[in-house]
């Protein structure tokens, strides 16, 4: 194995990507990690030589050669060496569609995921490494697609022992997703009738989308509105902010643009002249 290595992306136009990678790296995990508010970000975390245990609402899974973990934002968890020596490697990454990618995928609950020995996901991330030294991936695009080939490799690999309560956690909130996606233009749309929905209490689907998305399902609807906007300033040069605004949920063009900046980074004319 190669020294261990860590690369943080540089931000460029990556953090626009539905799918953007923050970190990755390799190491030698000396002790015990505990995150008592979840990382920022979603996190994979597999074993390469050794074992550890990764501990996450209140289980404790072990974490041998050919497995992994995924956890994601703001999920309280603990991590720890269980054998003198593990390596492991690790991909943190976020984005818009990130967790909905998951969602679809089946990879979104907090389970170990294990393959065959010598299988792709073995040293996928080792590869992505190599990549990234060998090329000047200054805006992070090459990397976003190397994670989703990732993700993708996982999905086809990759098997969990709650898979069964992945598919039905999914088969859950699929009916608001498909929802959302059909009402987001509704600046109407809101909590009520995300509830009568998916015929839950609101604590429930609470919980449900904090577990899989590491958010509301209110700041989800946000979210996805500020990826269908970023969409029509790309798709729709002709259309003005205040029609993709109105066009994408929003009130009132202030707050779109308020909200695009917190969001994004940046104005929505700025976003939009990036890709002129």
């Amino acid at each position: 194995m190669k020294p261990y290595r860590r690369f943080a992306i540089p931000s460029g136009q990556a953090g626009q990507l539905p799918l953007y990678v923050e970190t990755i790296g390799t190491v030698r995990e000396a002790g015990r990690i505990a995150r008592s508010t979840g990382y920022p970000y979603y996190h994979w975390l597999q074993t390469l030589s050794g074992e550890g245990a990764f501990i996450v609402d209140g289980r404790r899974h072990s974490l041998p050669a050919g497995s992994g973990m995924m956890i994601a934002p703001g999920v309280p968890h603990v991590y720890e060496p269980v054998t003198d020596l593990w390596e492991t490697a690790y991909l943190t990454f976020g984005g818009a569609a990130a967790g909905t990618m998951l969602l679809a995928l089946g990879l979104i609950e907090p389970a170990p995921i294990r393959w065959e020995t010598a299988s792709p996901p073995d040293g996928y991330l080792q590869g992505m490494l190599d990549r990234i030294e060998a090329d000047d991936d200054l805006f992070g695009l090459e990397a976003s697609a190397d994670a989703y080939r990732f993700l993708l490799t996982l999905r086809r690999h990759g098997r969990s022992g709650r898979q069964d309560s992945a598919a039905r956690a999914s088969e859950k909130l699929r009916p608001l997703i498909e929802w959302m996606e059909r009402r987001y233009p509704d600046p109407d749309a809101g909590l009520t009738e995300m509830r009568e929905v998916l015929g839950m209490p609101a604590s429930t689907m609470n919980e449900l989308f904090r577990r899989a998305f590491g958010q509301s399902p209110y700041n989800y609807l946000i979210d996805l509105r500020i990826r269908k906007a970023k969409e029509m300033l790309i798709g729709r040069p002709q259309e003005t902010v205040s029609r993709i605004a109105s066009l994408a949920g929003f009130r009132d063009a202030s707050h779109f643009v308020a909200t695009f900046r917190r969001k994004a980074g940046l104005t929505p004319d700025k976003f939009r002249q990036l890709y002129e």
